[in-house]
């Protein structure tokens, strides 16, 4: 599976085009924010003989949903989500005028994805991980096969996602952090939602946070 990253509009947010060699692809948490992004979004599709097959979001903040309407509308494809993120998207609108982008009508998602669940296209498959904290209920998307996570908002170089937003709280994301991700393979790459790639093998030895919660959790071990 190929990976190609955008990072998008204001809060400097990584989108994901996920494609493998039957050219079908799903596009991940689409941030494009105005004509030039969705340009360049598109270009990037058409310039490589893609075809969008499914729409999926590790989770529903304003930054990640930004360029739902455009890729819903251009590509035909419903949005994919856990359906504990609804009380998020639904606060869309009014999280956009706060924060001073504006978002066009959502529309409904098409299916709902949990814990367990395989997000399949071409010849690729993803395993579905439940890891809310940073919002109420945050997914991970998993290729086993190439070993490439994406995280979202829970698990950043260096650092871990914020838990001031509603619906947020840290003991919750450190546990999704410490009993979903940490039990994965150090050569194990991180796609995150801001910053660049990391691997969980970089991330069990030198995040702060990580060494924080040990030390709190003198019971826990990670490998």
């Amino acid at each position: 599976m190929h990976i190609q990253s955008f990072t998008f509009n204001p809060f400097a947010e990584n989108t994901y085009i996920l494609y493998d060699e039957t050219h079908e692809c799903v596009i991940v948490d689409p941030g494009c924010y105005g004509t030039v992004e969705e340009k360049q979004l598109a270009d990037f599709i058409a310039s490589e003989n893609l075809k969008p097959v499914r729409l999926i979001n590790t989770h529903c903040h304003i930054d990640h949903i930004l360029g739902v309407p455009f890729v819903t509308s251009r590509y035909g494809i419903s949005l994919e989500i856990h359906k504990g993120e609804l009380v998020v998207l639904n606060y869309a609108g009014q999280s956009g005028l706060m924060f001073g982008t504006p978002i066009g009508k959502l529309p409904e998602p098409g299916g709902f994805l949990q814990e367990g669940d395989k997000v399949t296209f071409g010849n690729t498959t993803l395993d579905v991980f439940f890891t809310p904290g940073h919002s109420p209920a945050s997914i991970c998307f998993y290729d086993p096969v190439g070993k490439q996570l994406l995280s979202g908002d829970v698990l950043f170089k260096g650092s871990i996602g914020r838990t001031d937003l509603p619906g947020g709280d840290y003991e919750t994301l450190m546990h999704s952090i410490f009993d979903v991700l940490m039990p994965l393979d150090d050569e194990v790459v991180v796609c995150a939602g801001h910053m660049e790639p990391t691997t969980i093998g970089d991330e069990r030895r030198h995040n702060p946070f990580i060494h924080e919660w040990l030390l709190l959790h003198p019971e826990l071990t990670i490998k």
